[in-house]
Parts: structure tokens; sequence; C-alpha cells
């Protein structure tokens, strides 16, 4: 990415950490936007199931499952929650949009994203008609065609 299209970059992963900032997981603060046509159609925070206490799963040791079969450690995904509000809010765009996401750092700046790895997230964007993940890395900005996102995420940990 470069000129324009970076600077409009910048601006969703903005509003992708502002979501984040909500976020009531104990864990992480991760926060998504999706966008079409230069406008926000979905954001969401990770947290628990509508941020019940009781539905809180932080605790639970990532190591005691199997990985691909279940996911019993985690809230609802910011991206889930973004799907979902775009779904719902402007269900006639998502097709096609873009879906940026951030992890922020315990001091609330943005961290750099890892290697695509979450098959439950990419399984649904691809369904749900989106174009593009878009990450940021220690070495910039990263589209990825959300088929690819979903390849290279089941291909983690393998």
């Amino acid at each position: 990415m470069s000129g324009d299209e970076e600077e409009k970059a910048r601006g969703y992963f903005a509003k992708a950490a502002e979501a984040a900032s909500k976020s009531a997981c104990e864990r992480a603060k991760c926060g998504s936007v999706i966008v079409k046509e230069d406008r926000v159609i979905g954001s969401g925070c990770n947290g628990p199931p509508q941020n019940l206490e009781e539905q809180r799963r932080c605790s639970n040791s990532k190591d005691a499952y199997h990985k691909k079969v279940t996911d019993k450690t985690c809230c609802v995904h910011a991206e889930q929650r973004a799907i979902m509000a775009a779904l719902r809010e402007n269900p006639g765009k998502i097709a096609g949009s873009t879906l940026y996401f951030v992890r922020l750092n315990n001091d609330g700046t943005q961290a750099p994203a890892g290697r695509p790895y979450c098959t439950i997230c990419s399984k649904m964007a691809l369904d749900a008609g989106i174009a593009e993940f878009v990450l940021w890395h220690e070495k910039g900005m990263a589209a990825y065609e959300t088929g690819e996102y979903n390849a290279l995420s089941f291909q983690y940990g393998e």
C-alpha cells in the first residue's frame, strides 16, 4: 500500500483501535472495522458474549482443547462482531468489503499482527463475501484476499 490508499488504511486502523479500546476481554484488546466504498459498515471488539460476566472464559487454558475442533477459551472475536454488525446494519454492502483488524498492546498502542491464524473468522469472512483482510505487520500493512487469508489460517501451526 502507498499514498492515498495507505493514508485511508491508517484511518481505518485508528477506527479499529478505537473499537478495540472498548473490549471487555482480559487477555487481549482487539478491534475490527469493515469498510465498503470508503465508509465503515460494521465494527466490533472482542469480549464475552453480550459482555456478560458469567460468560467470561479468559482464565481457561488454551492448552486444554483441540484447536481445530473447539474454542472454549476465547471471547466473541472482534471480526465476528464486525461481520454481524455489518450484516445487521448494512446487509447489502458486505460483499466486496474490506476488514481491518488490530490488536492493542497493554499501553493502548497498536501491536503488530502475527500471521493469519483464526479459521473461525476467516471462514465467516469468506462466507459473508468480504473481499480482503488488512493487517498491520512490523514491516507495514498487508492486504490479503480473503480466500488466501483463509488458506493461511488453516496452515498456521502445521
